[in-house]
């Protein structure tokens, strides 16, 4: 365990990593949006998108089992300097071979797939480092604070990344994201990070298979990332399928705006949603009882989620889907922040690990799944059935031992004169 309760000076610490991660997050969200654009304007084939999205995000998927293992053996503040310079050279070499006239798909590609490679070290890595450095009963907040600064970039970073490309070029963009990794790297190299009293040292792959059965045998938090995987992926069918919603329903003029005005307005109702139930949750801090605070808000998707596939009015439309961004915060940030208090330091990182699985495999499976059935059927029908499907997992989830279990958990958590069995 670490003394970081006692630390003096850990709201600069704090201060310091969370600037850093900003910085390096800004340069990584304009290189996401402006590759997309990129490939879309020049190619306009769905096959290389869809091409992009597998290198985007499956090797993180692959990377995230080994990058679990990595941040419990290694000094994570390390691993996530090691892994923002890779990603940093790889956007720079991309950058150079681009000036030199040599513009491939093939080389797109590969940088795509390097940084996620190291989205797949750093994201556990990061996740398991914040309770290094975070007193626990500011842990909440802290997560909450982090949910608003990505919120804020997901709101900044399109339109810095619109007029970067329009103005400048992609490889502009390339080269801010290595000064933005630079910068980040040096803010985070000044944070000072409690040192972990590890068990003795074993083989790298029993440190891997003792993290699977970990998780496979520890019934709350097995419990946890189930419901995670099942309700993250589960709210995939709003985000992907309400734009083609608002083309489909909505389309033609409306009030003066136009397809394109729609979608940026939908985009920003949720991005704004998404901001303000962060900056909610750092400054209150949530319930006590976290568990209680994750299937209530899994309720409230499944209800929007509902009411967005039977709208029939745009406005109200866009007021659910910001209604449905302000709930993100209150199911993720909770989620976290059990993760961290539950799971002993020396095994978060494989814990977040498994977490950085879920997060990077739902959205090719949200692609695969739910784009070729918005072809052949309504999406309205698809976006009540995802609404449907979170209340038969909620139910479920509350009925299952582990699920009861939890539940009883929380409630000592809240209130530890409670009887565990009460």
């Amino acid at each position: 365990m670490t003394d970081v309760d006692t630390r003096p000076h850990w709201k600069r610490d704090v201060g310091m990593f969370l600037t850093g991660q900003t910085v390096s997050l800004f340069g990584s969200m304009l290189v996401q949006y402006a590759v997309m654009w990129h490939l879309t304007l020049t190619t306009k084939s769905g096959t290389v998108m869809a091409l992009a999205a597998l290198f985007g995000f499956l090797p993180q998927a692959v990377v995230s089992i080994f990058g679990g293992v990595w941040a419990d053996r290694l000094n994570r503040k390390m691993l996530i300097i090691v892994a923002d310079a890779a990603i940093a050279a790889s956007t720079l070499a991309l950058a150079l071979f681009m000036l030199s006239g040599v513009d491939s798909l093939v080389l797109i590609y590969a940088t795509l797939a390097i940084r996620s490679m190291g989205a797949g070290i750093q994201t556990p890595a990061v996740s398991a480092l914040i309770p290094q450095i975070v007193p626990t009963q500011h842990l909440m907040r802290v997560n909450g604070i982090l949910g608003s600064i990505q919120s804020a970039l997901a709101l900044i970073a399109p339109a810095a990344a619109g007029v970067l490309y329009a103005t400048a070029s992609i490889v502009t963009i390339f080269f801010v994201d290595v000064v933005t990794a630079v910068l980040g790297i040096a803010l985070l190299a000044t944070v000072a990070v409690p040192t972990i009293v590890r068990a003795e040292r074993t083989g790298y792959f029993t440190d891997l298979v003792e993290g699977v059965k970990y998780v496979a045998t520890h019934r709350l938090i097995r419990w946890l990332l189930l419901v995670f995987a099942i309700i993250f992926l589960l709210t995939v069918a709003p985000s992907y399928l309400t734009p083609l919603m608002v083309v489909r329903s909505f389309g033609g003029d409306f009030f003066g705006l136009d397809d394109v005005a729609k979608l940026t307005i939908l985009e920003i109702a949720f991005s704004v949603g998404m901001l303000l139930g962060g900056i909610v949750i750092s400054i209150w801090g949530g319930t006590k009882n976290k568990v209680l605070m994750i299937i209530a808000s899994s309720v409230l998707f499944g209800l929007l989620s509902i009411a967005l596939g039977l709208s029939t009015n745009l406005w109200w439309f866009f007021g659910f889907m910001f209604v449905f961004g302000l709930l993100v915060p209150f199911f993720s940030t909770p989620a976290m922040t059990l993760l961290q208090l539950r799971v002993e330091p020396e095994r978060q990182g494989r814990v977040f690990g498994f977490v950085g699985i879920v997060m990077a495999v739902s959205m090719p499976i949200g692609m695969v799944v739910f784009g070729p059935l918005a072809d052949v059927m309504p999406v309205e029908t698809l976006i009540v059935s995802a609404g449907i499907l979170t209340f038969v997992v909620v139910v479920l989830a509350v009925l299952v031992p582990a699920g009861r279990q939890a539940i009883r958990e929380g409630r000592v958590e809240a209130d530890p004169h409670q009887e565990p069995g009460a």
